[in-house]
């Protein structure tokens, strides 16, 4: 048997992107063990620099598109920081107060199904939401909050399965119930019309419109 007291930290690096040097992973940011947040952000830092850095390299996009990583990955960082820090805070209780609460919750869930969502157990990661960062534009549609530019793009059933399975991993274009004019920028459509379209697609992309 084997025991030892482990301290819990988190914390980042002020900037991401120091001029040609870019930092990622656990060299950016160190988050508590909870809810796979270090691993799942290294991989989605390194999915978020590699095809800005694969453009940049190309010529097809100014070197000033490195520092939206930095902005993009900073504020996901901050985010992991938070929700890791109220997991631990919930899990060993800084003060006489929140021990109560913790407790209190603890002793409630039990029976009650209200007070489970109060547990902070390190729920699993997800994508962060960049809406309002630099690269994303507007919200033109005014639609649902899960769908607005610069979230995660949610998965619904459709006609043939679901729909995240039928987008590729370049960028395209969703048209529901419309066709889209041939173009050169989009490199990949997918059109679904009123017979394809799910109330549950429905719903998450275009809410009351």
């Amino acid at each position: 048997d084997w025991c030892s007291i482990y301290t819990f930290q988190c914390r980042r690096m002020e900037k991401s992107v120091h001029d040609r040097v870019i930092f990622a992973g656990d060299a950016a940011h160190q988050v508590s063990p909870f809810g796979a947040r270090g691993a799942n952000s290294g991989v989605q830092d390194a999915d978020n620099l590699g095809w800005k850095l694969d453009l940049v390299l190309r010529d097809n996009a100014p070197e000033t598109l490195l520092q939206t990583y930095g902005e993009e990955r900073e504020f996901a960082a901050d985010e992991n920081i938070l929700n890791s820090t109220r997991s631990t805070d919930f899990m060993t209780p800084k003060t006489a107060m929140h021990k109560v609460f913790r407790d209190a919750v603890l002793n409630l869930a039990t029976d009650h199904t209200f007070a489970r969502p109060l547990i902070k157990s390190g729920r699993l990661s997800v994508p962060s939401n960049y809406a309002g960062l630099s690269l994303c534009g507007p919200d033109g549609l005014d639609g649902p909050i899960r769908t607005r530019p610069g979230s995660p793009c949610p998965d619904a059933p459709i006609e043939s399965g679901y729909l995240l399975d039928h987008l590729s991993g370049e960028f395209g274009l969703i048209a529901l119930d419309m066709v889209v004019p041939k173009s050169d920028v989009v490199l990949r459509t997918l059109e679904l019309f009123a017979d394809q379209i799910s109330v549950e697609l429905r719903e998450r992309y275009l809410g009351d419109h």
